[in-house]
């Protein structure tokens, strides 16, 4: 080895031992002839002196090392004079005076310093991102990433679990988001499709026998991404047999309640909360609400049914919803134009518009149709639950454009406001999802999960006679107001899953062609089977307490799912394309 320790390992246990560090300079100093180096590596950094005691050839070499040059030093550990120790560092109280120095590589310039405390945009950093992980922060990131992989891993292995790996090259089964295709070199014209998630595979694991299946599984989707979306990303995937949905919710409990304890020092209490998914829109607006603040959305329809004021007479007669939130004090918060941008904000998320109204020392409602209320105004703030000083938002649209343009606000508010900690850390259920909705631009129906969820027992007959009534044994788990993982029990006789099928459109040719060695397996003897799939680039954003999946992912792709480091996607030789049989056809650029 060319080091005896660590840059992070060193104390003042260590004095008058004889060293060897090895790592990057990440910072140099020249004070009247002595000459510090900070020397950091994965596991921090130690403060070396270069000094009179120094030989002269390491001098020397000491006033050519610049920032981000790799080295190995040798020396004493010594005290730091009286006056100079760094709390900051876990090595600050030892120094390590040097008599032995080796330039193992020196490095241009960085595009920027990883130490630095002022950084360049994310797309600097996305391009170089070799420099970007040598950031202690992105460290930190990729530490607590595998920490908590760890403790998934070591959670299911004590409960009997079998990490499996499935296939990564499959076939293509378009029911969800875009697949990612790989053309066949041997089949020209046919292709493999990369694993939106291991589905299928699971589910036959457990008509195989398996019982319990686990896997740290690599996904594909291809689809319009956000802050917390990848094309590529990393899920926990889980299945087991002979199971009802609350087994698999117990043990997903547990997983929650060690990685809080574990990661963050928290006692979080069992069991967590379920709120059905009609709970959750009427309440919320969202099937995966934040729960760390309240700004709970009140339906006014059926006051506003009764009102003079036309734009809620409108949406009750043509059957929509009027609902509202109640924003305590926040009355002389907003100014005018920040109403105005509010009102932005839900016309964005589909509203035709936003009524905003304020309530006055007196009670009276204030705002430009606070006249228009007529004889509901007093029971519009009794229901609202308003008080002097209050804000009140109210849409008045169909029920879905209703709980987009809410959430969205309520989402906004709680931020702006500081209406929670952001430290804190609020775990819940979402159970009962409706087991399909209507495919907007198709009018058929789709599966609210996949087509393999199976509908509660007792809404079985629905599947039939009142799709849109029926319930999917289906639970996901929300974290902050982000979904952190999702399962369903599974369907586990053939003549339901045809029925599902159907119901989806599927005919049975079509069923059989993608889906004939399921419906075999099925057929088989499959057991009773259940899991559930929790994203692991989404857990660890949330534990580290960071706005961006982006930052827990070594080499994450930009929002236009390319990468900046690799340049990839990128144009092929022509010589691959012949071999796989593949024409591009690449439109021209659109006009300015």
């Amino acid at each position: 080895m060319l080091r005896t320790h660590t840059c992070g390992e060193l104390r003042s246990t260590h004095l008058g031992t004889d060293v060897a560090l090895c790592g990057w300079v990440d910072r140099v100093r020249d004070h009247k002839g002595v000459i510090f180096v900070d020397l950091r590596d994965r596991w921090g950094k130690t403060q070396v002196v270069i000094g009179p005691e120094s030989p002269a050839a390491v001098l020397t070499v000491a006033r050519t090392v610049r920032p981000e040059w790799v080295i190995r030093v040798q020396g004493a550990v010594g005290a730091r004079p009286a006056g100079t120790t760094n709390p900051k560092l876990a090595t600050g109280e030892v120094e390590v005076g040097c008599h032995v120095l080796e330039v193992l590589n020196e490095a241009e310039t960085p595009v920027f310093q990883p130490g630095a405390a002022e950084l360049p945009g994310e797309e600097v950093r996305l391009a170089h991102r070799w420099l970007d992980l040598r950031r202690p922060a992105m460290q930190d990131n990729m530490f607590l990433r595998s920490r908590i992989v760890k403790i998934m891993r070591d959670h299911f292995d004590e409960l009997g679990f079998i990490d499996v790996e499935t296939p990564m090259l499959g076939r293509s089964t378009p029911e969800g988001a875009r697949d990612y295709l790989v053309p066949s070199r041997l089949d020209h014209g046919s292709f493999f499709a990369l694993p939106q998630s291991p589905q299928l595979y699971k589910q036959l694991l457990m008509m195989a026998g398996f019982d319990r299946y686990v896997q740290v599984a690599k996904c594909f989707r291809d689809e319009d991404l956000r802050a917390d979306r990848q094309p590529e990303f990393t899920q926990l995937d889980v299945e087991m047999s002979f199971v009802e949905a609350d087994d698999v919710i117990g043990v997903i409990e547990g997983l929650v309640k060690r990685t809080a304890r574990d990661i963050l020092g928290l006692d979080v209490p069992l069991p967590l909360p379920r709120l059905t998914w009609d709970e959750c829109m009427e309440r919320f607006g969202h099937d995966a609400p934040d729960l760390r603040f309240g700004l709970e959305i009140v339906d006014l329809t059926a006051l506003a049914g009764e009102s003079e004021f036309r734009v809620f007479r409108g949406a009750v007669e043509s059957g929509g919803r009027v609902r509202g939130i109640r924003v305590p004090g926040a009355a002389g918060k907003f100014s005018r134009k920040e109403l105005d941008e509010l009102t932005a904000v839900a016309v964005e998320a589909g509203a035709k518009g936003l009524v905003w109204l304020k309530v006055e020392a007196d009670g009276t409602w204030s705002g430009p149709v606070a006249k228009n209320l007529g004889p509901i105004a007093d029971r519009l703030r009794t229901t609202l639950g308003c008080e002097p000083g209050d804000l009140a938002l109210i849409v008045a649209d169909s029920f879905e454009v209703s709980c987009k343009a809410l959430h969205t606000l309520r989402k906004r508010l709680g931020a702006s406001l500081g209406l929670y900690d952001p430290a804190a850390m609020h775990f819940s259920w979402v159970v009962d999802f409706p087991m399909f909705a209507r495919d907007v631009e198709s009018g058929g129906w789709a599966s609210m999960h996949h087509p393999f969820t199976a509908p509660r027992p007792s809404d079985l007959h629905l599947l039939e006679s009142d799709p849109a009534a029926c319930r999917a044994v289906a639970y996901d788990l929300v974290i902050n107001g982000s979904e952190a993982g999702g399962g369903t029990i599974r369907i586990h006789d053939g003549a339901t899953q045809e029925k599902v099928f159907k119901l989806l459109g599927i005919t049975p040719e079509v069923a059989r062609e993608r889906f004939g060695f399921l419906l075999d397996a099925l057929r088989s003897g499959a057991p009773p089977h259940g899991g559930i799939a929790l994203g692991i680039d989404r857990w660890v954003m949330l534990f580290g307490r960071l706005d961006s999946i982006r930052d827990v992912i070594a080499f994450p792709k930009t929002q236009k799912a390319s990468d900046l480091m690799t340049g990839a996607p990128s144009p092929v030789e022509t010589k691959q394309l012949v071999e796989l049989g593949i024409r591009t056809v690449v439109p021209p650029p659109k006009a300015p």
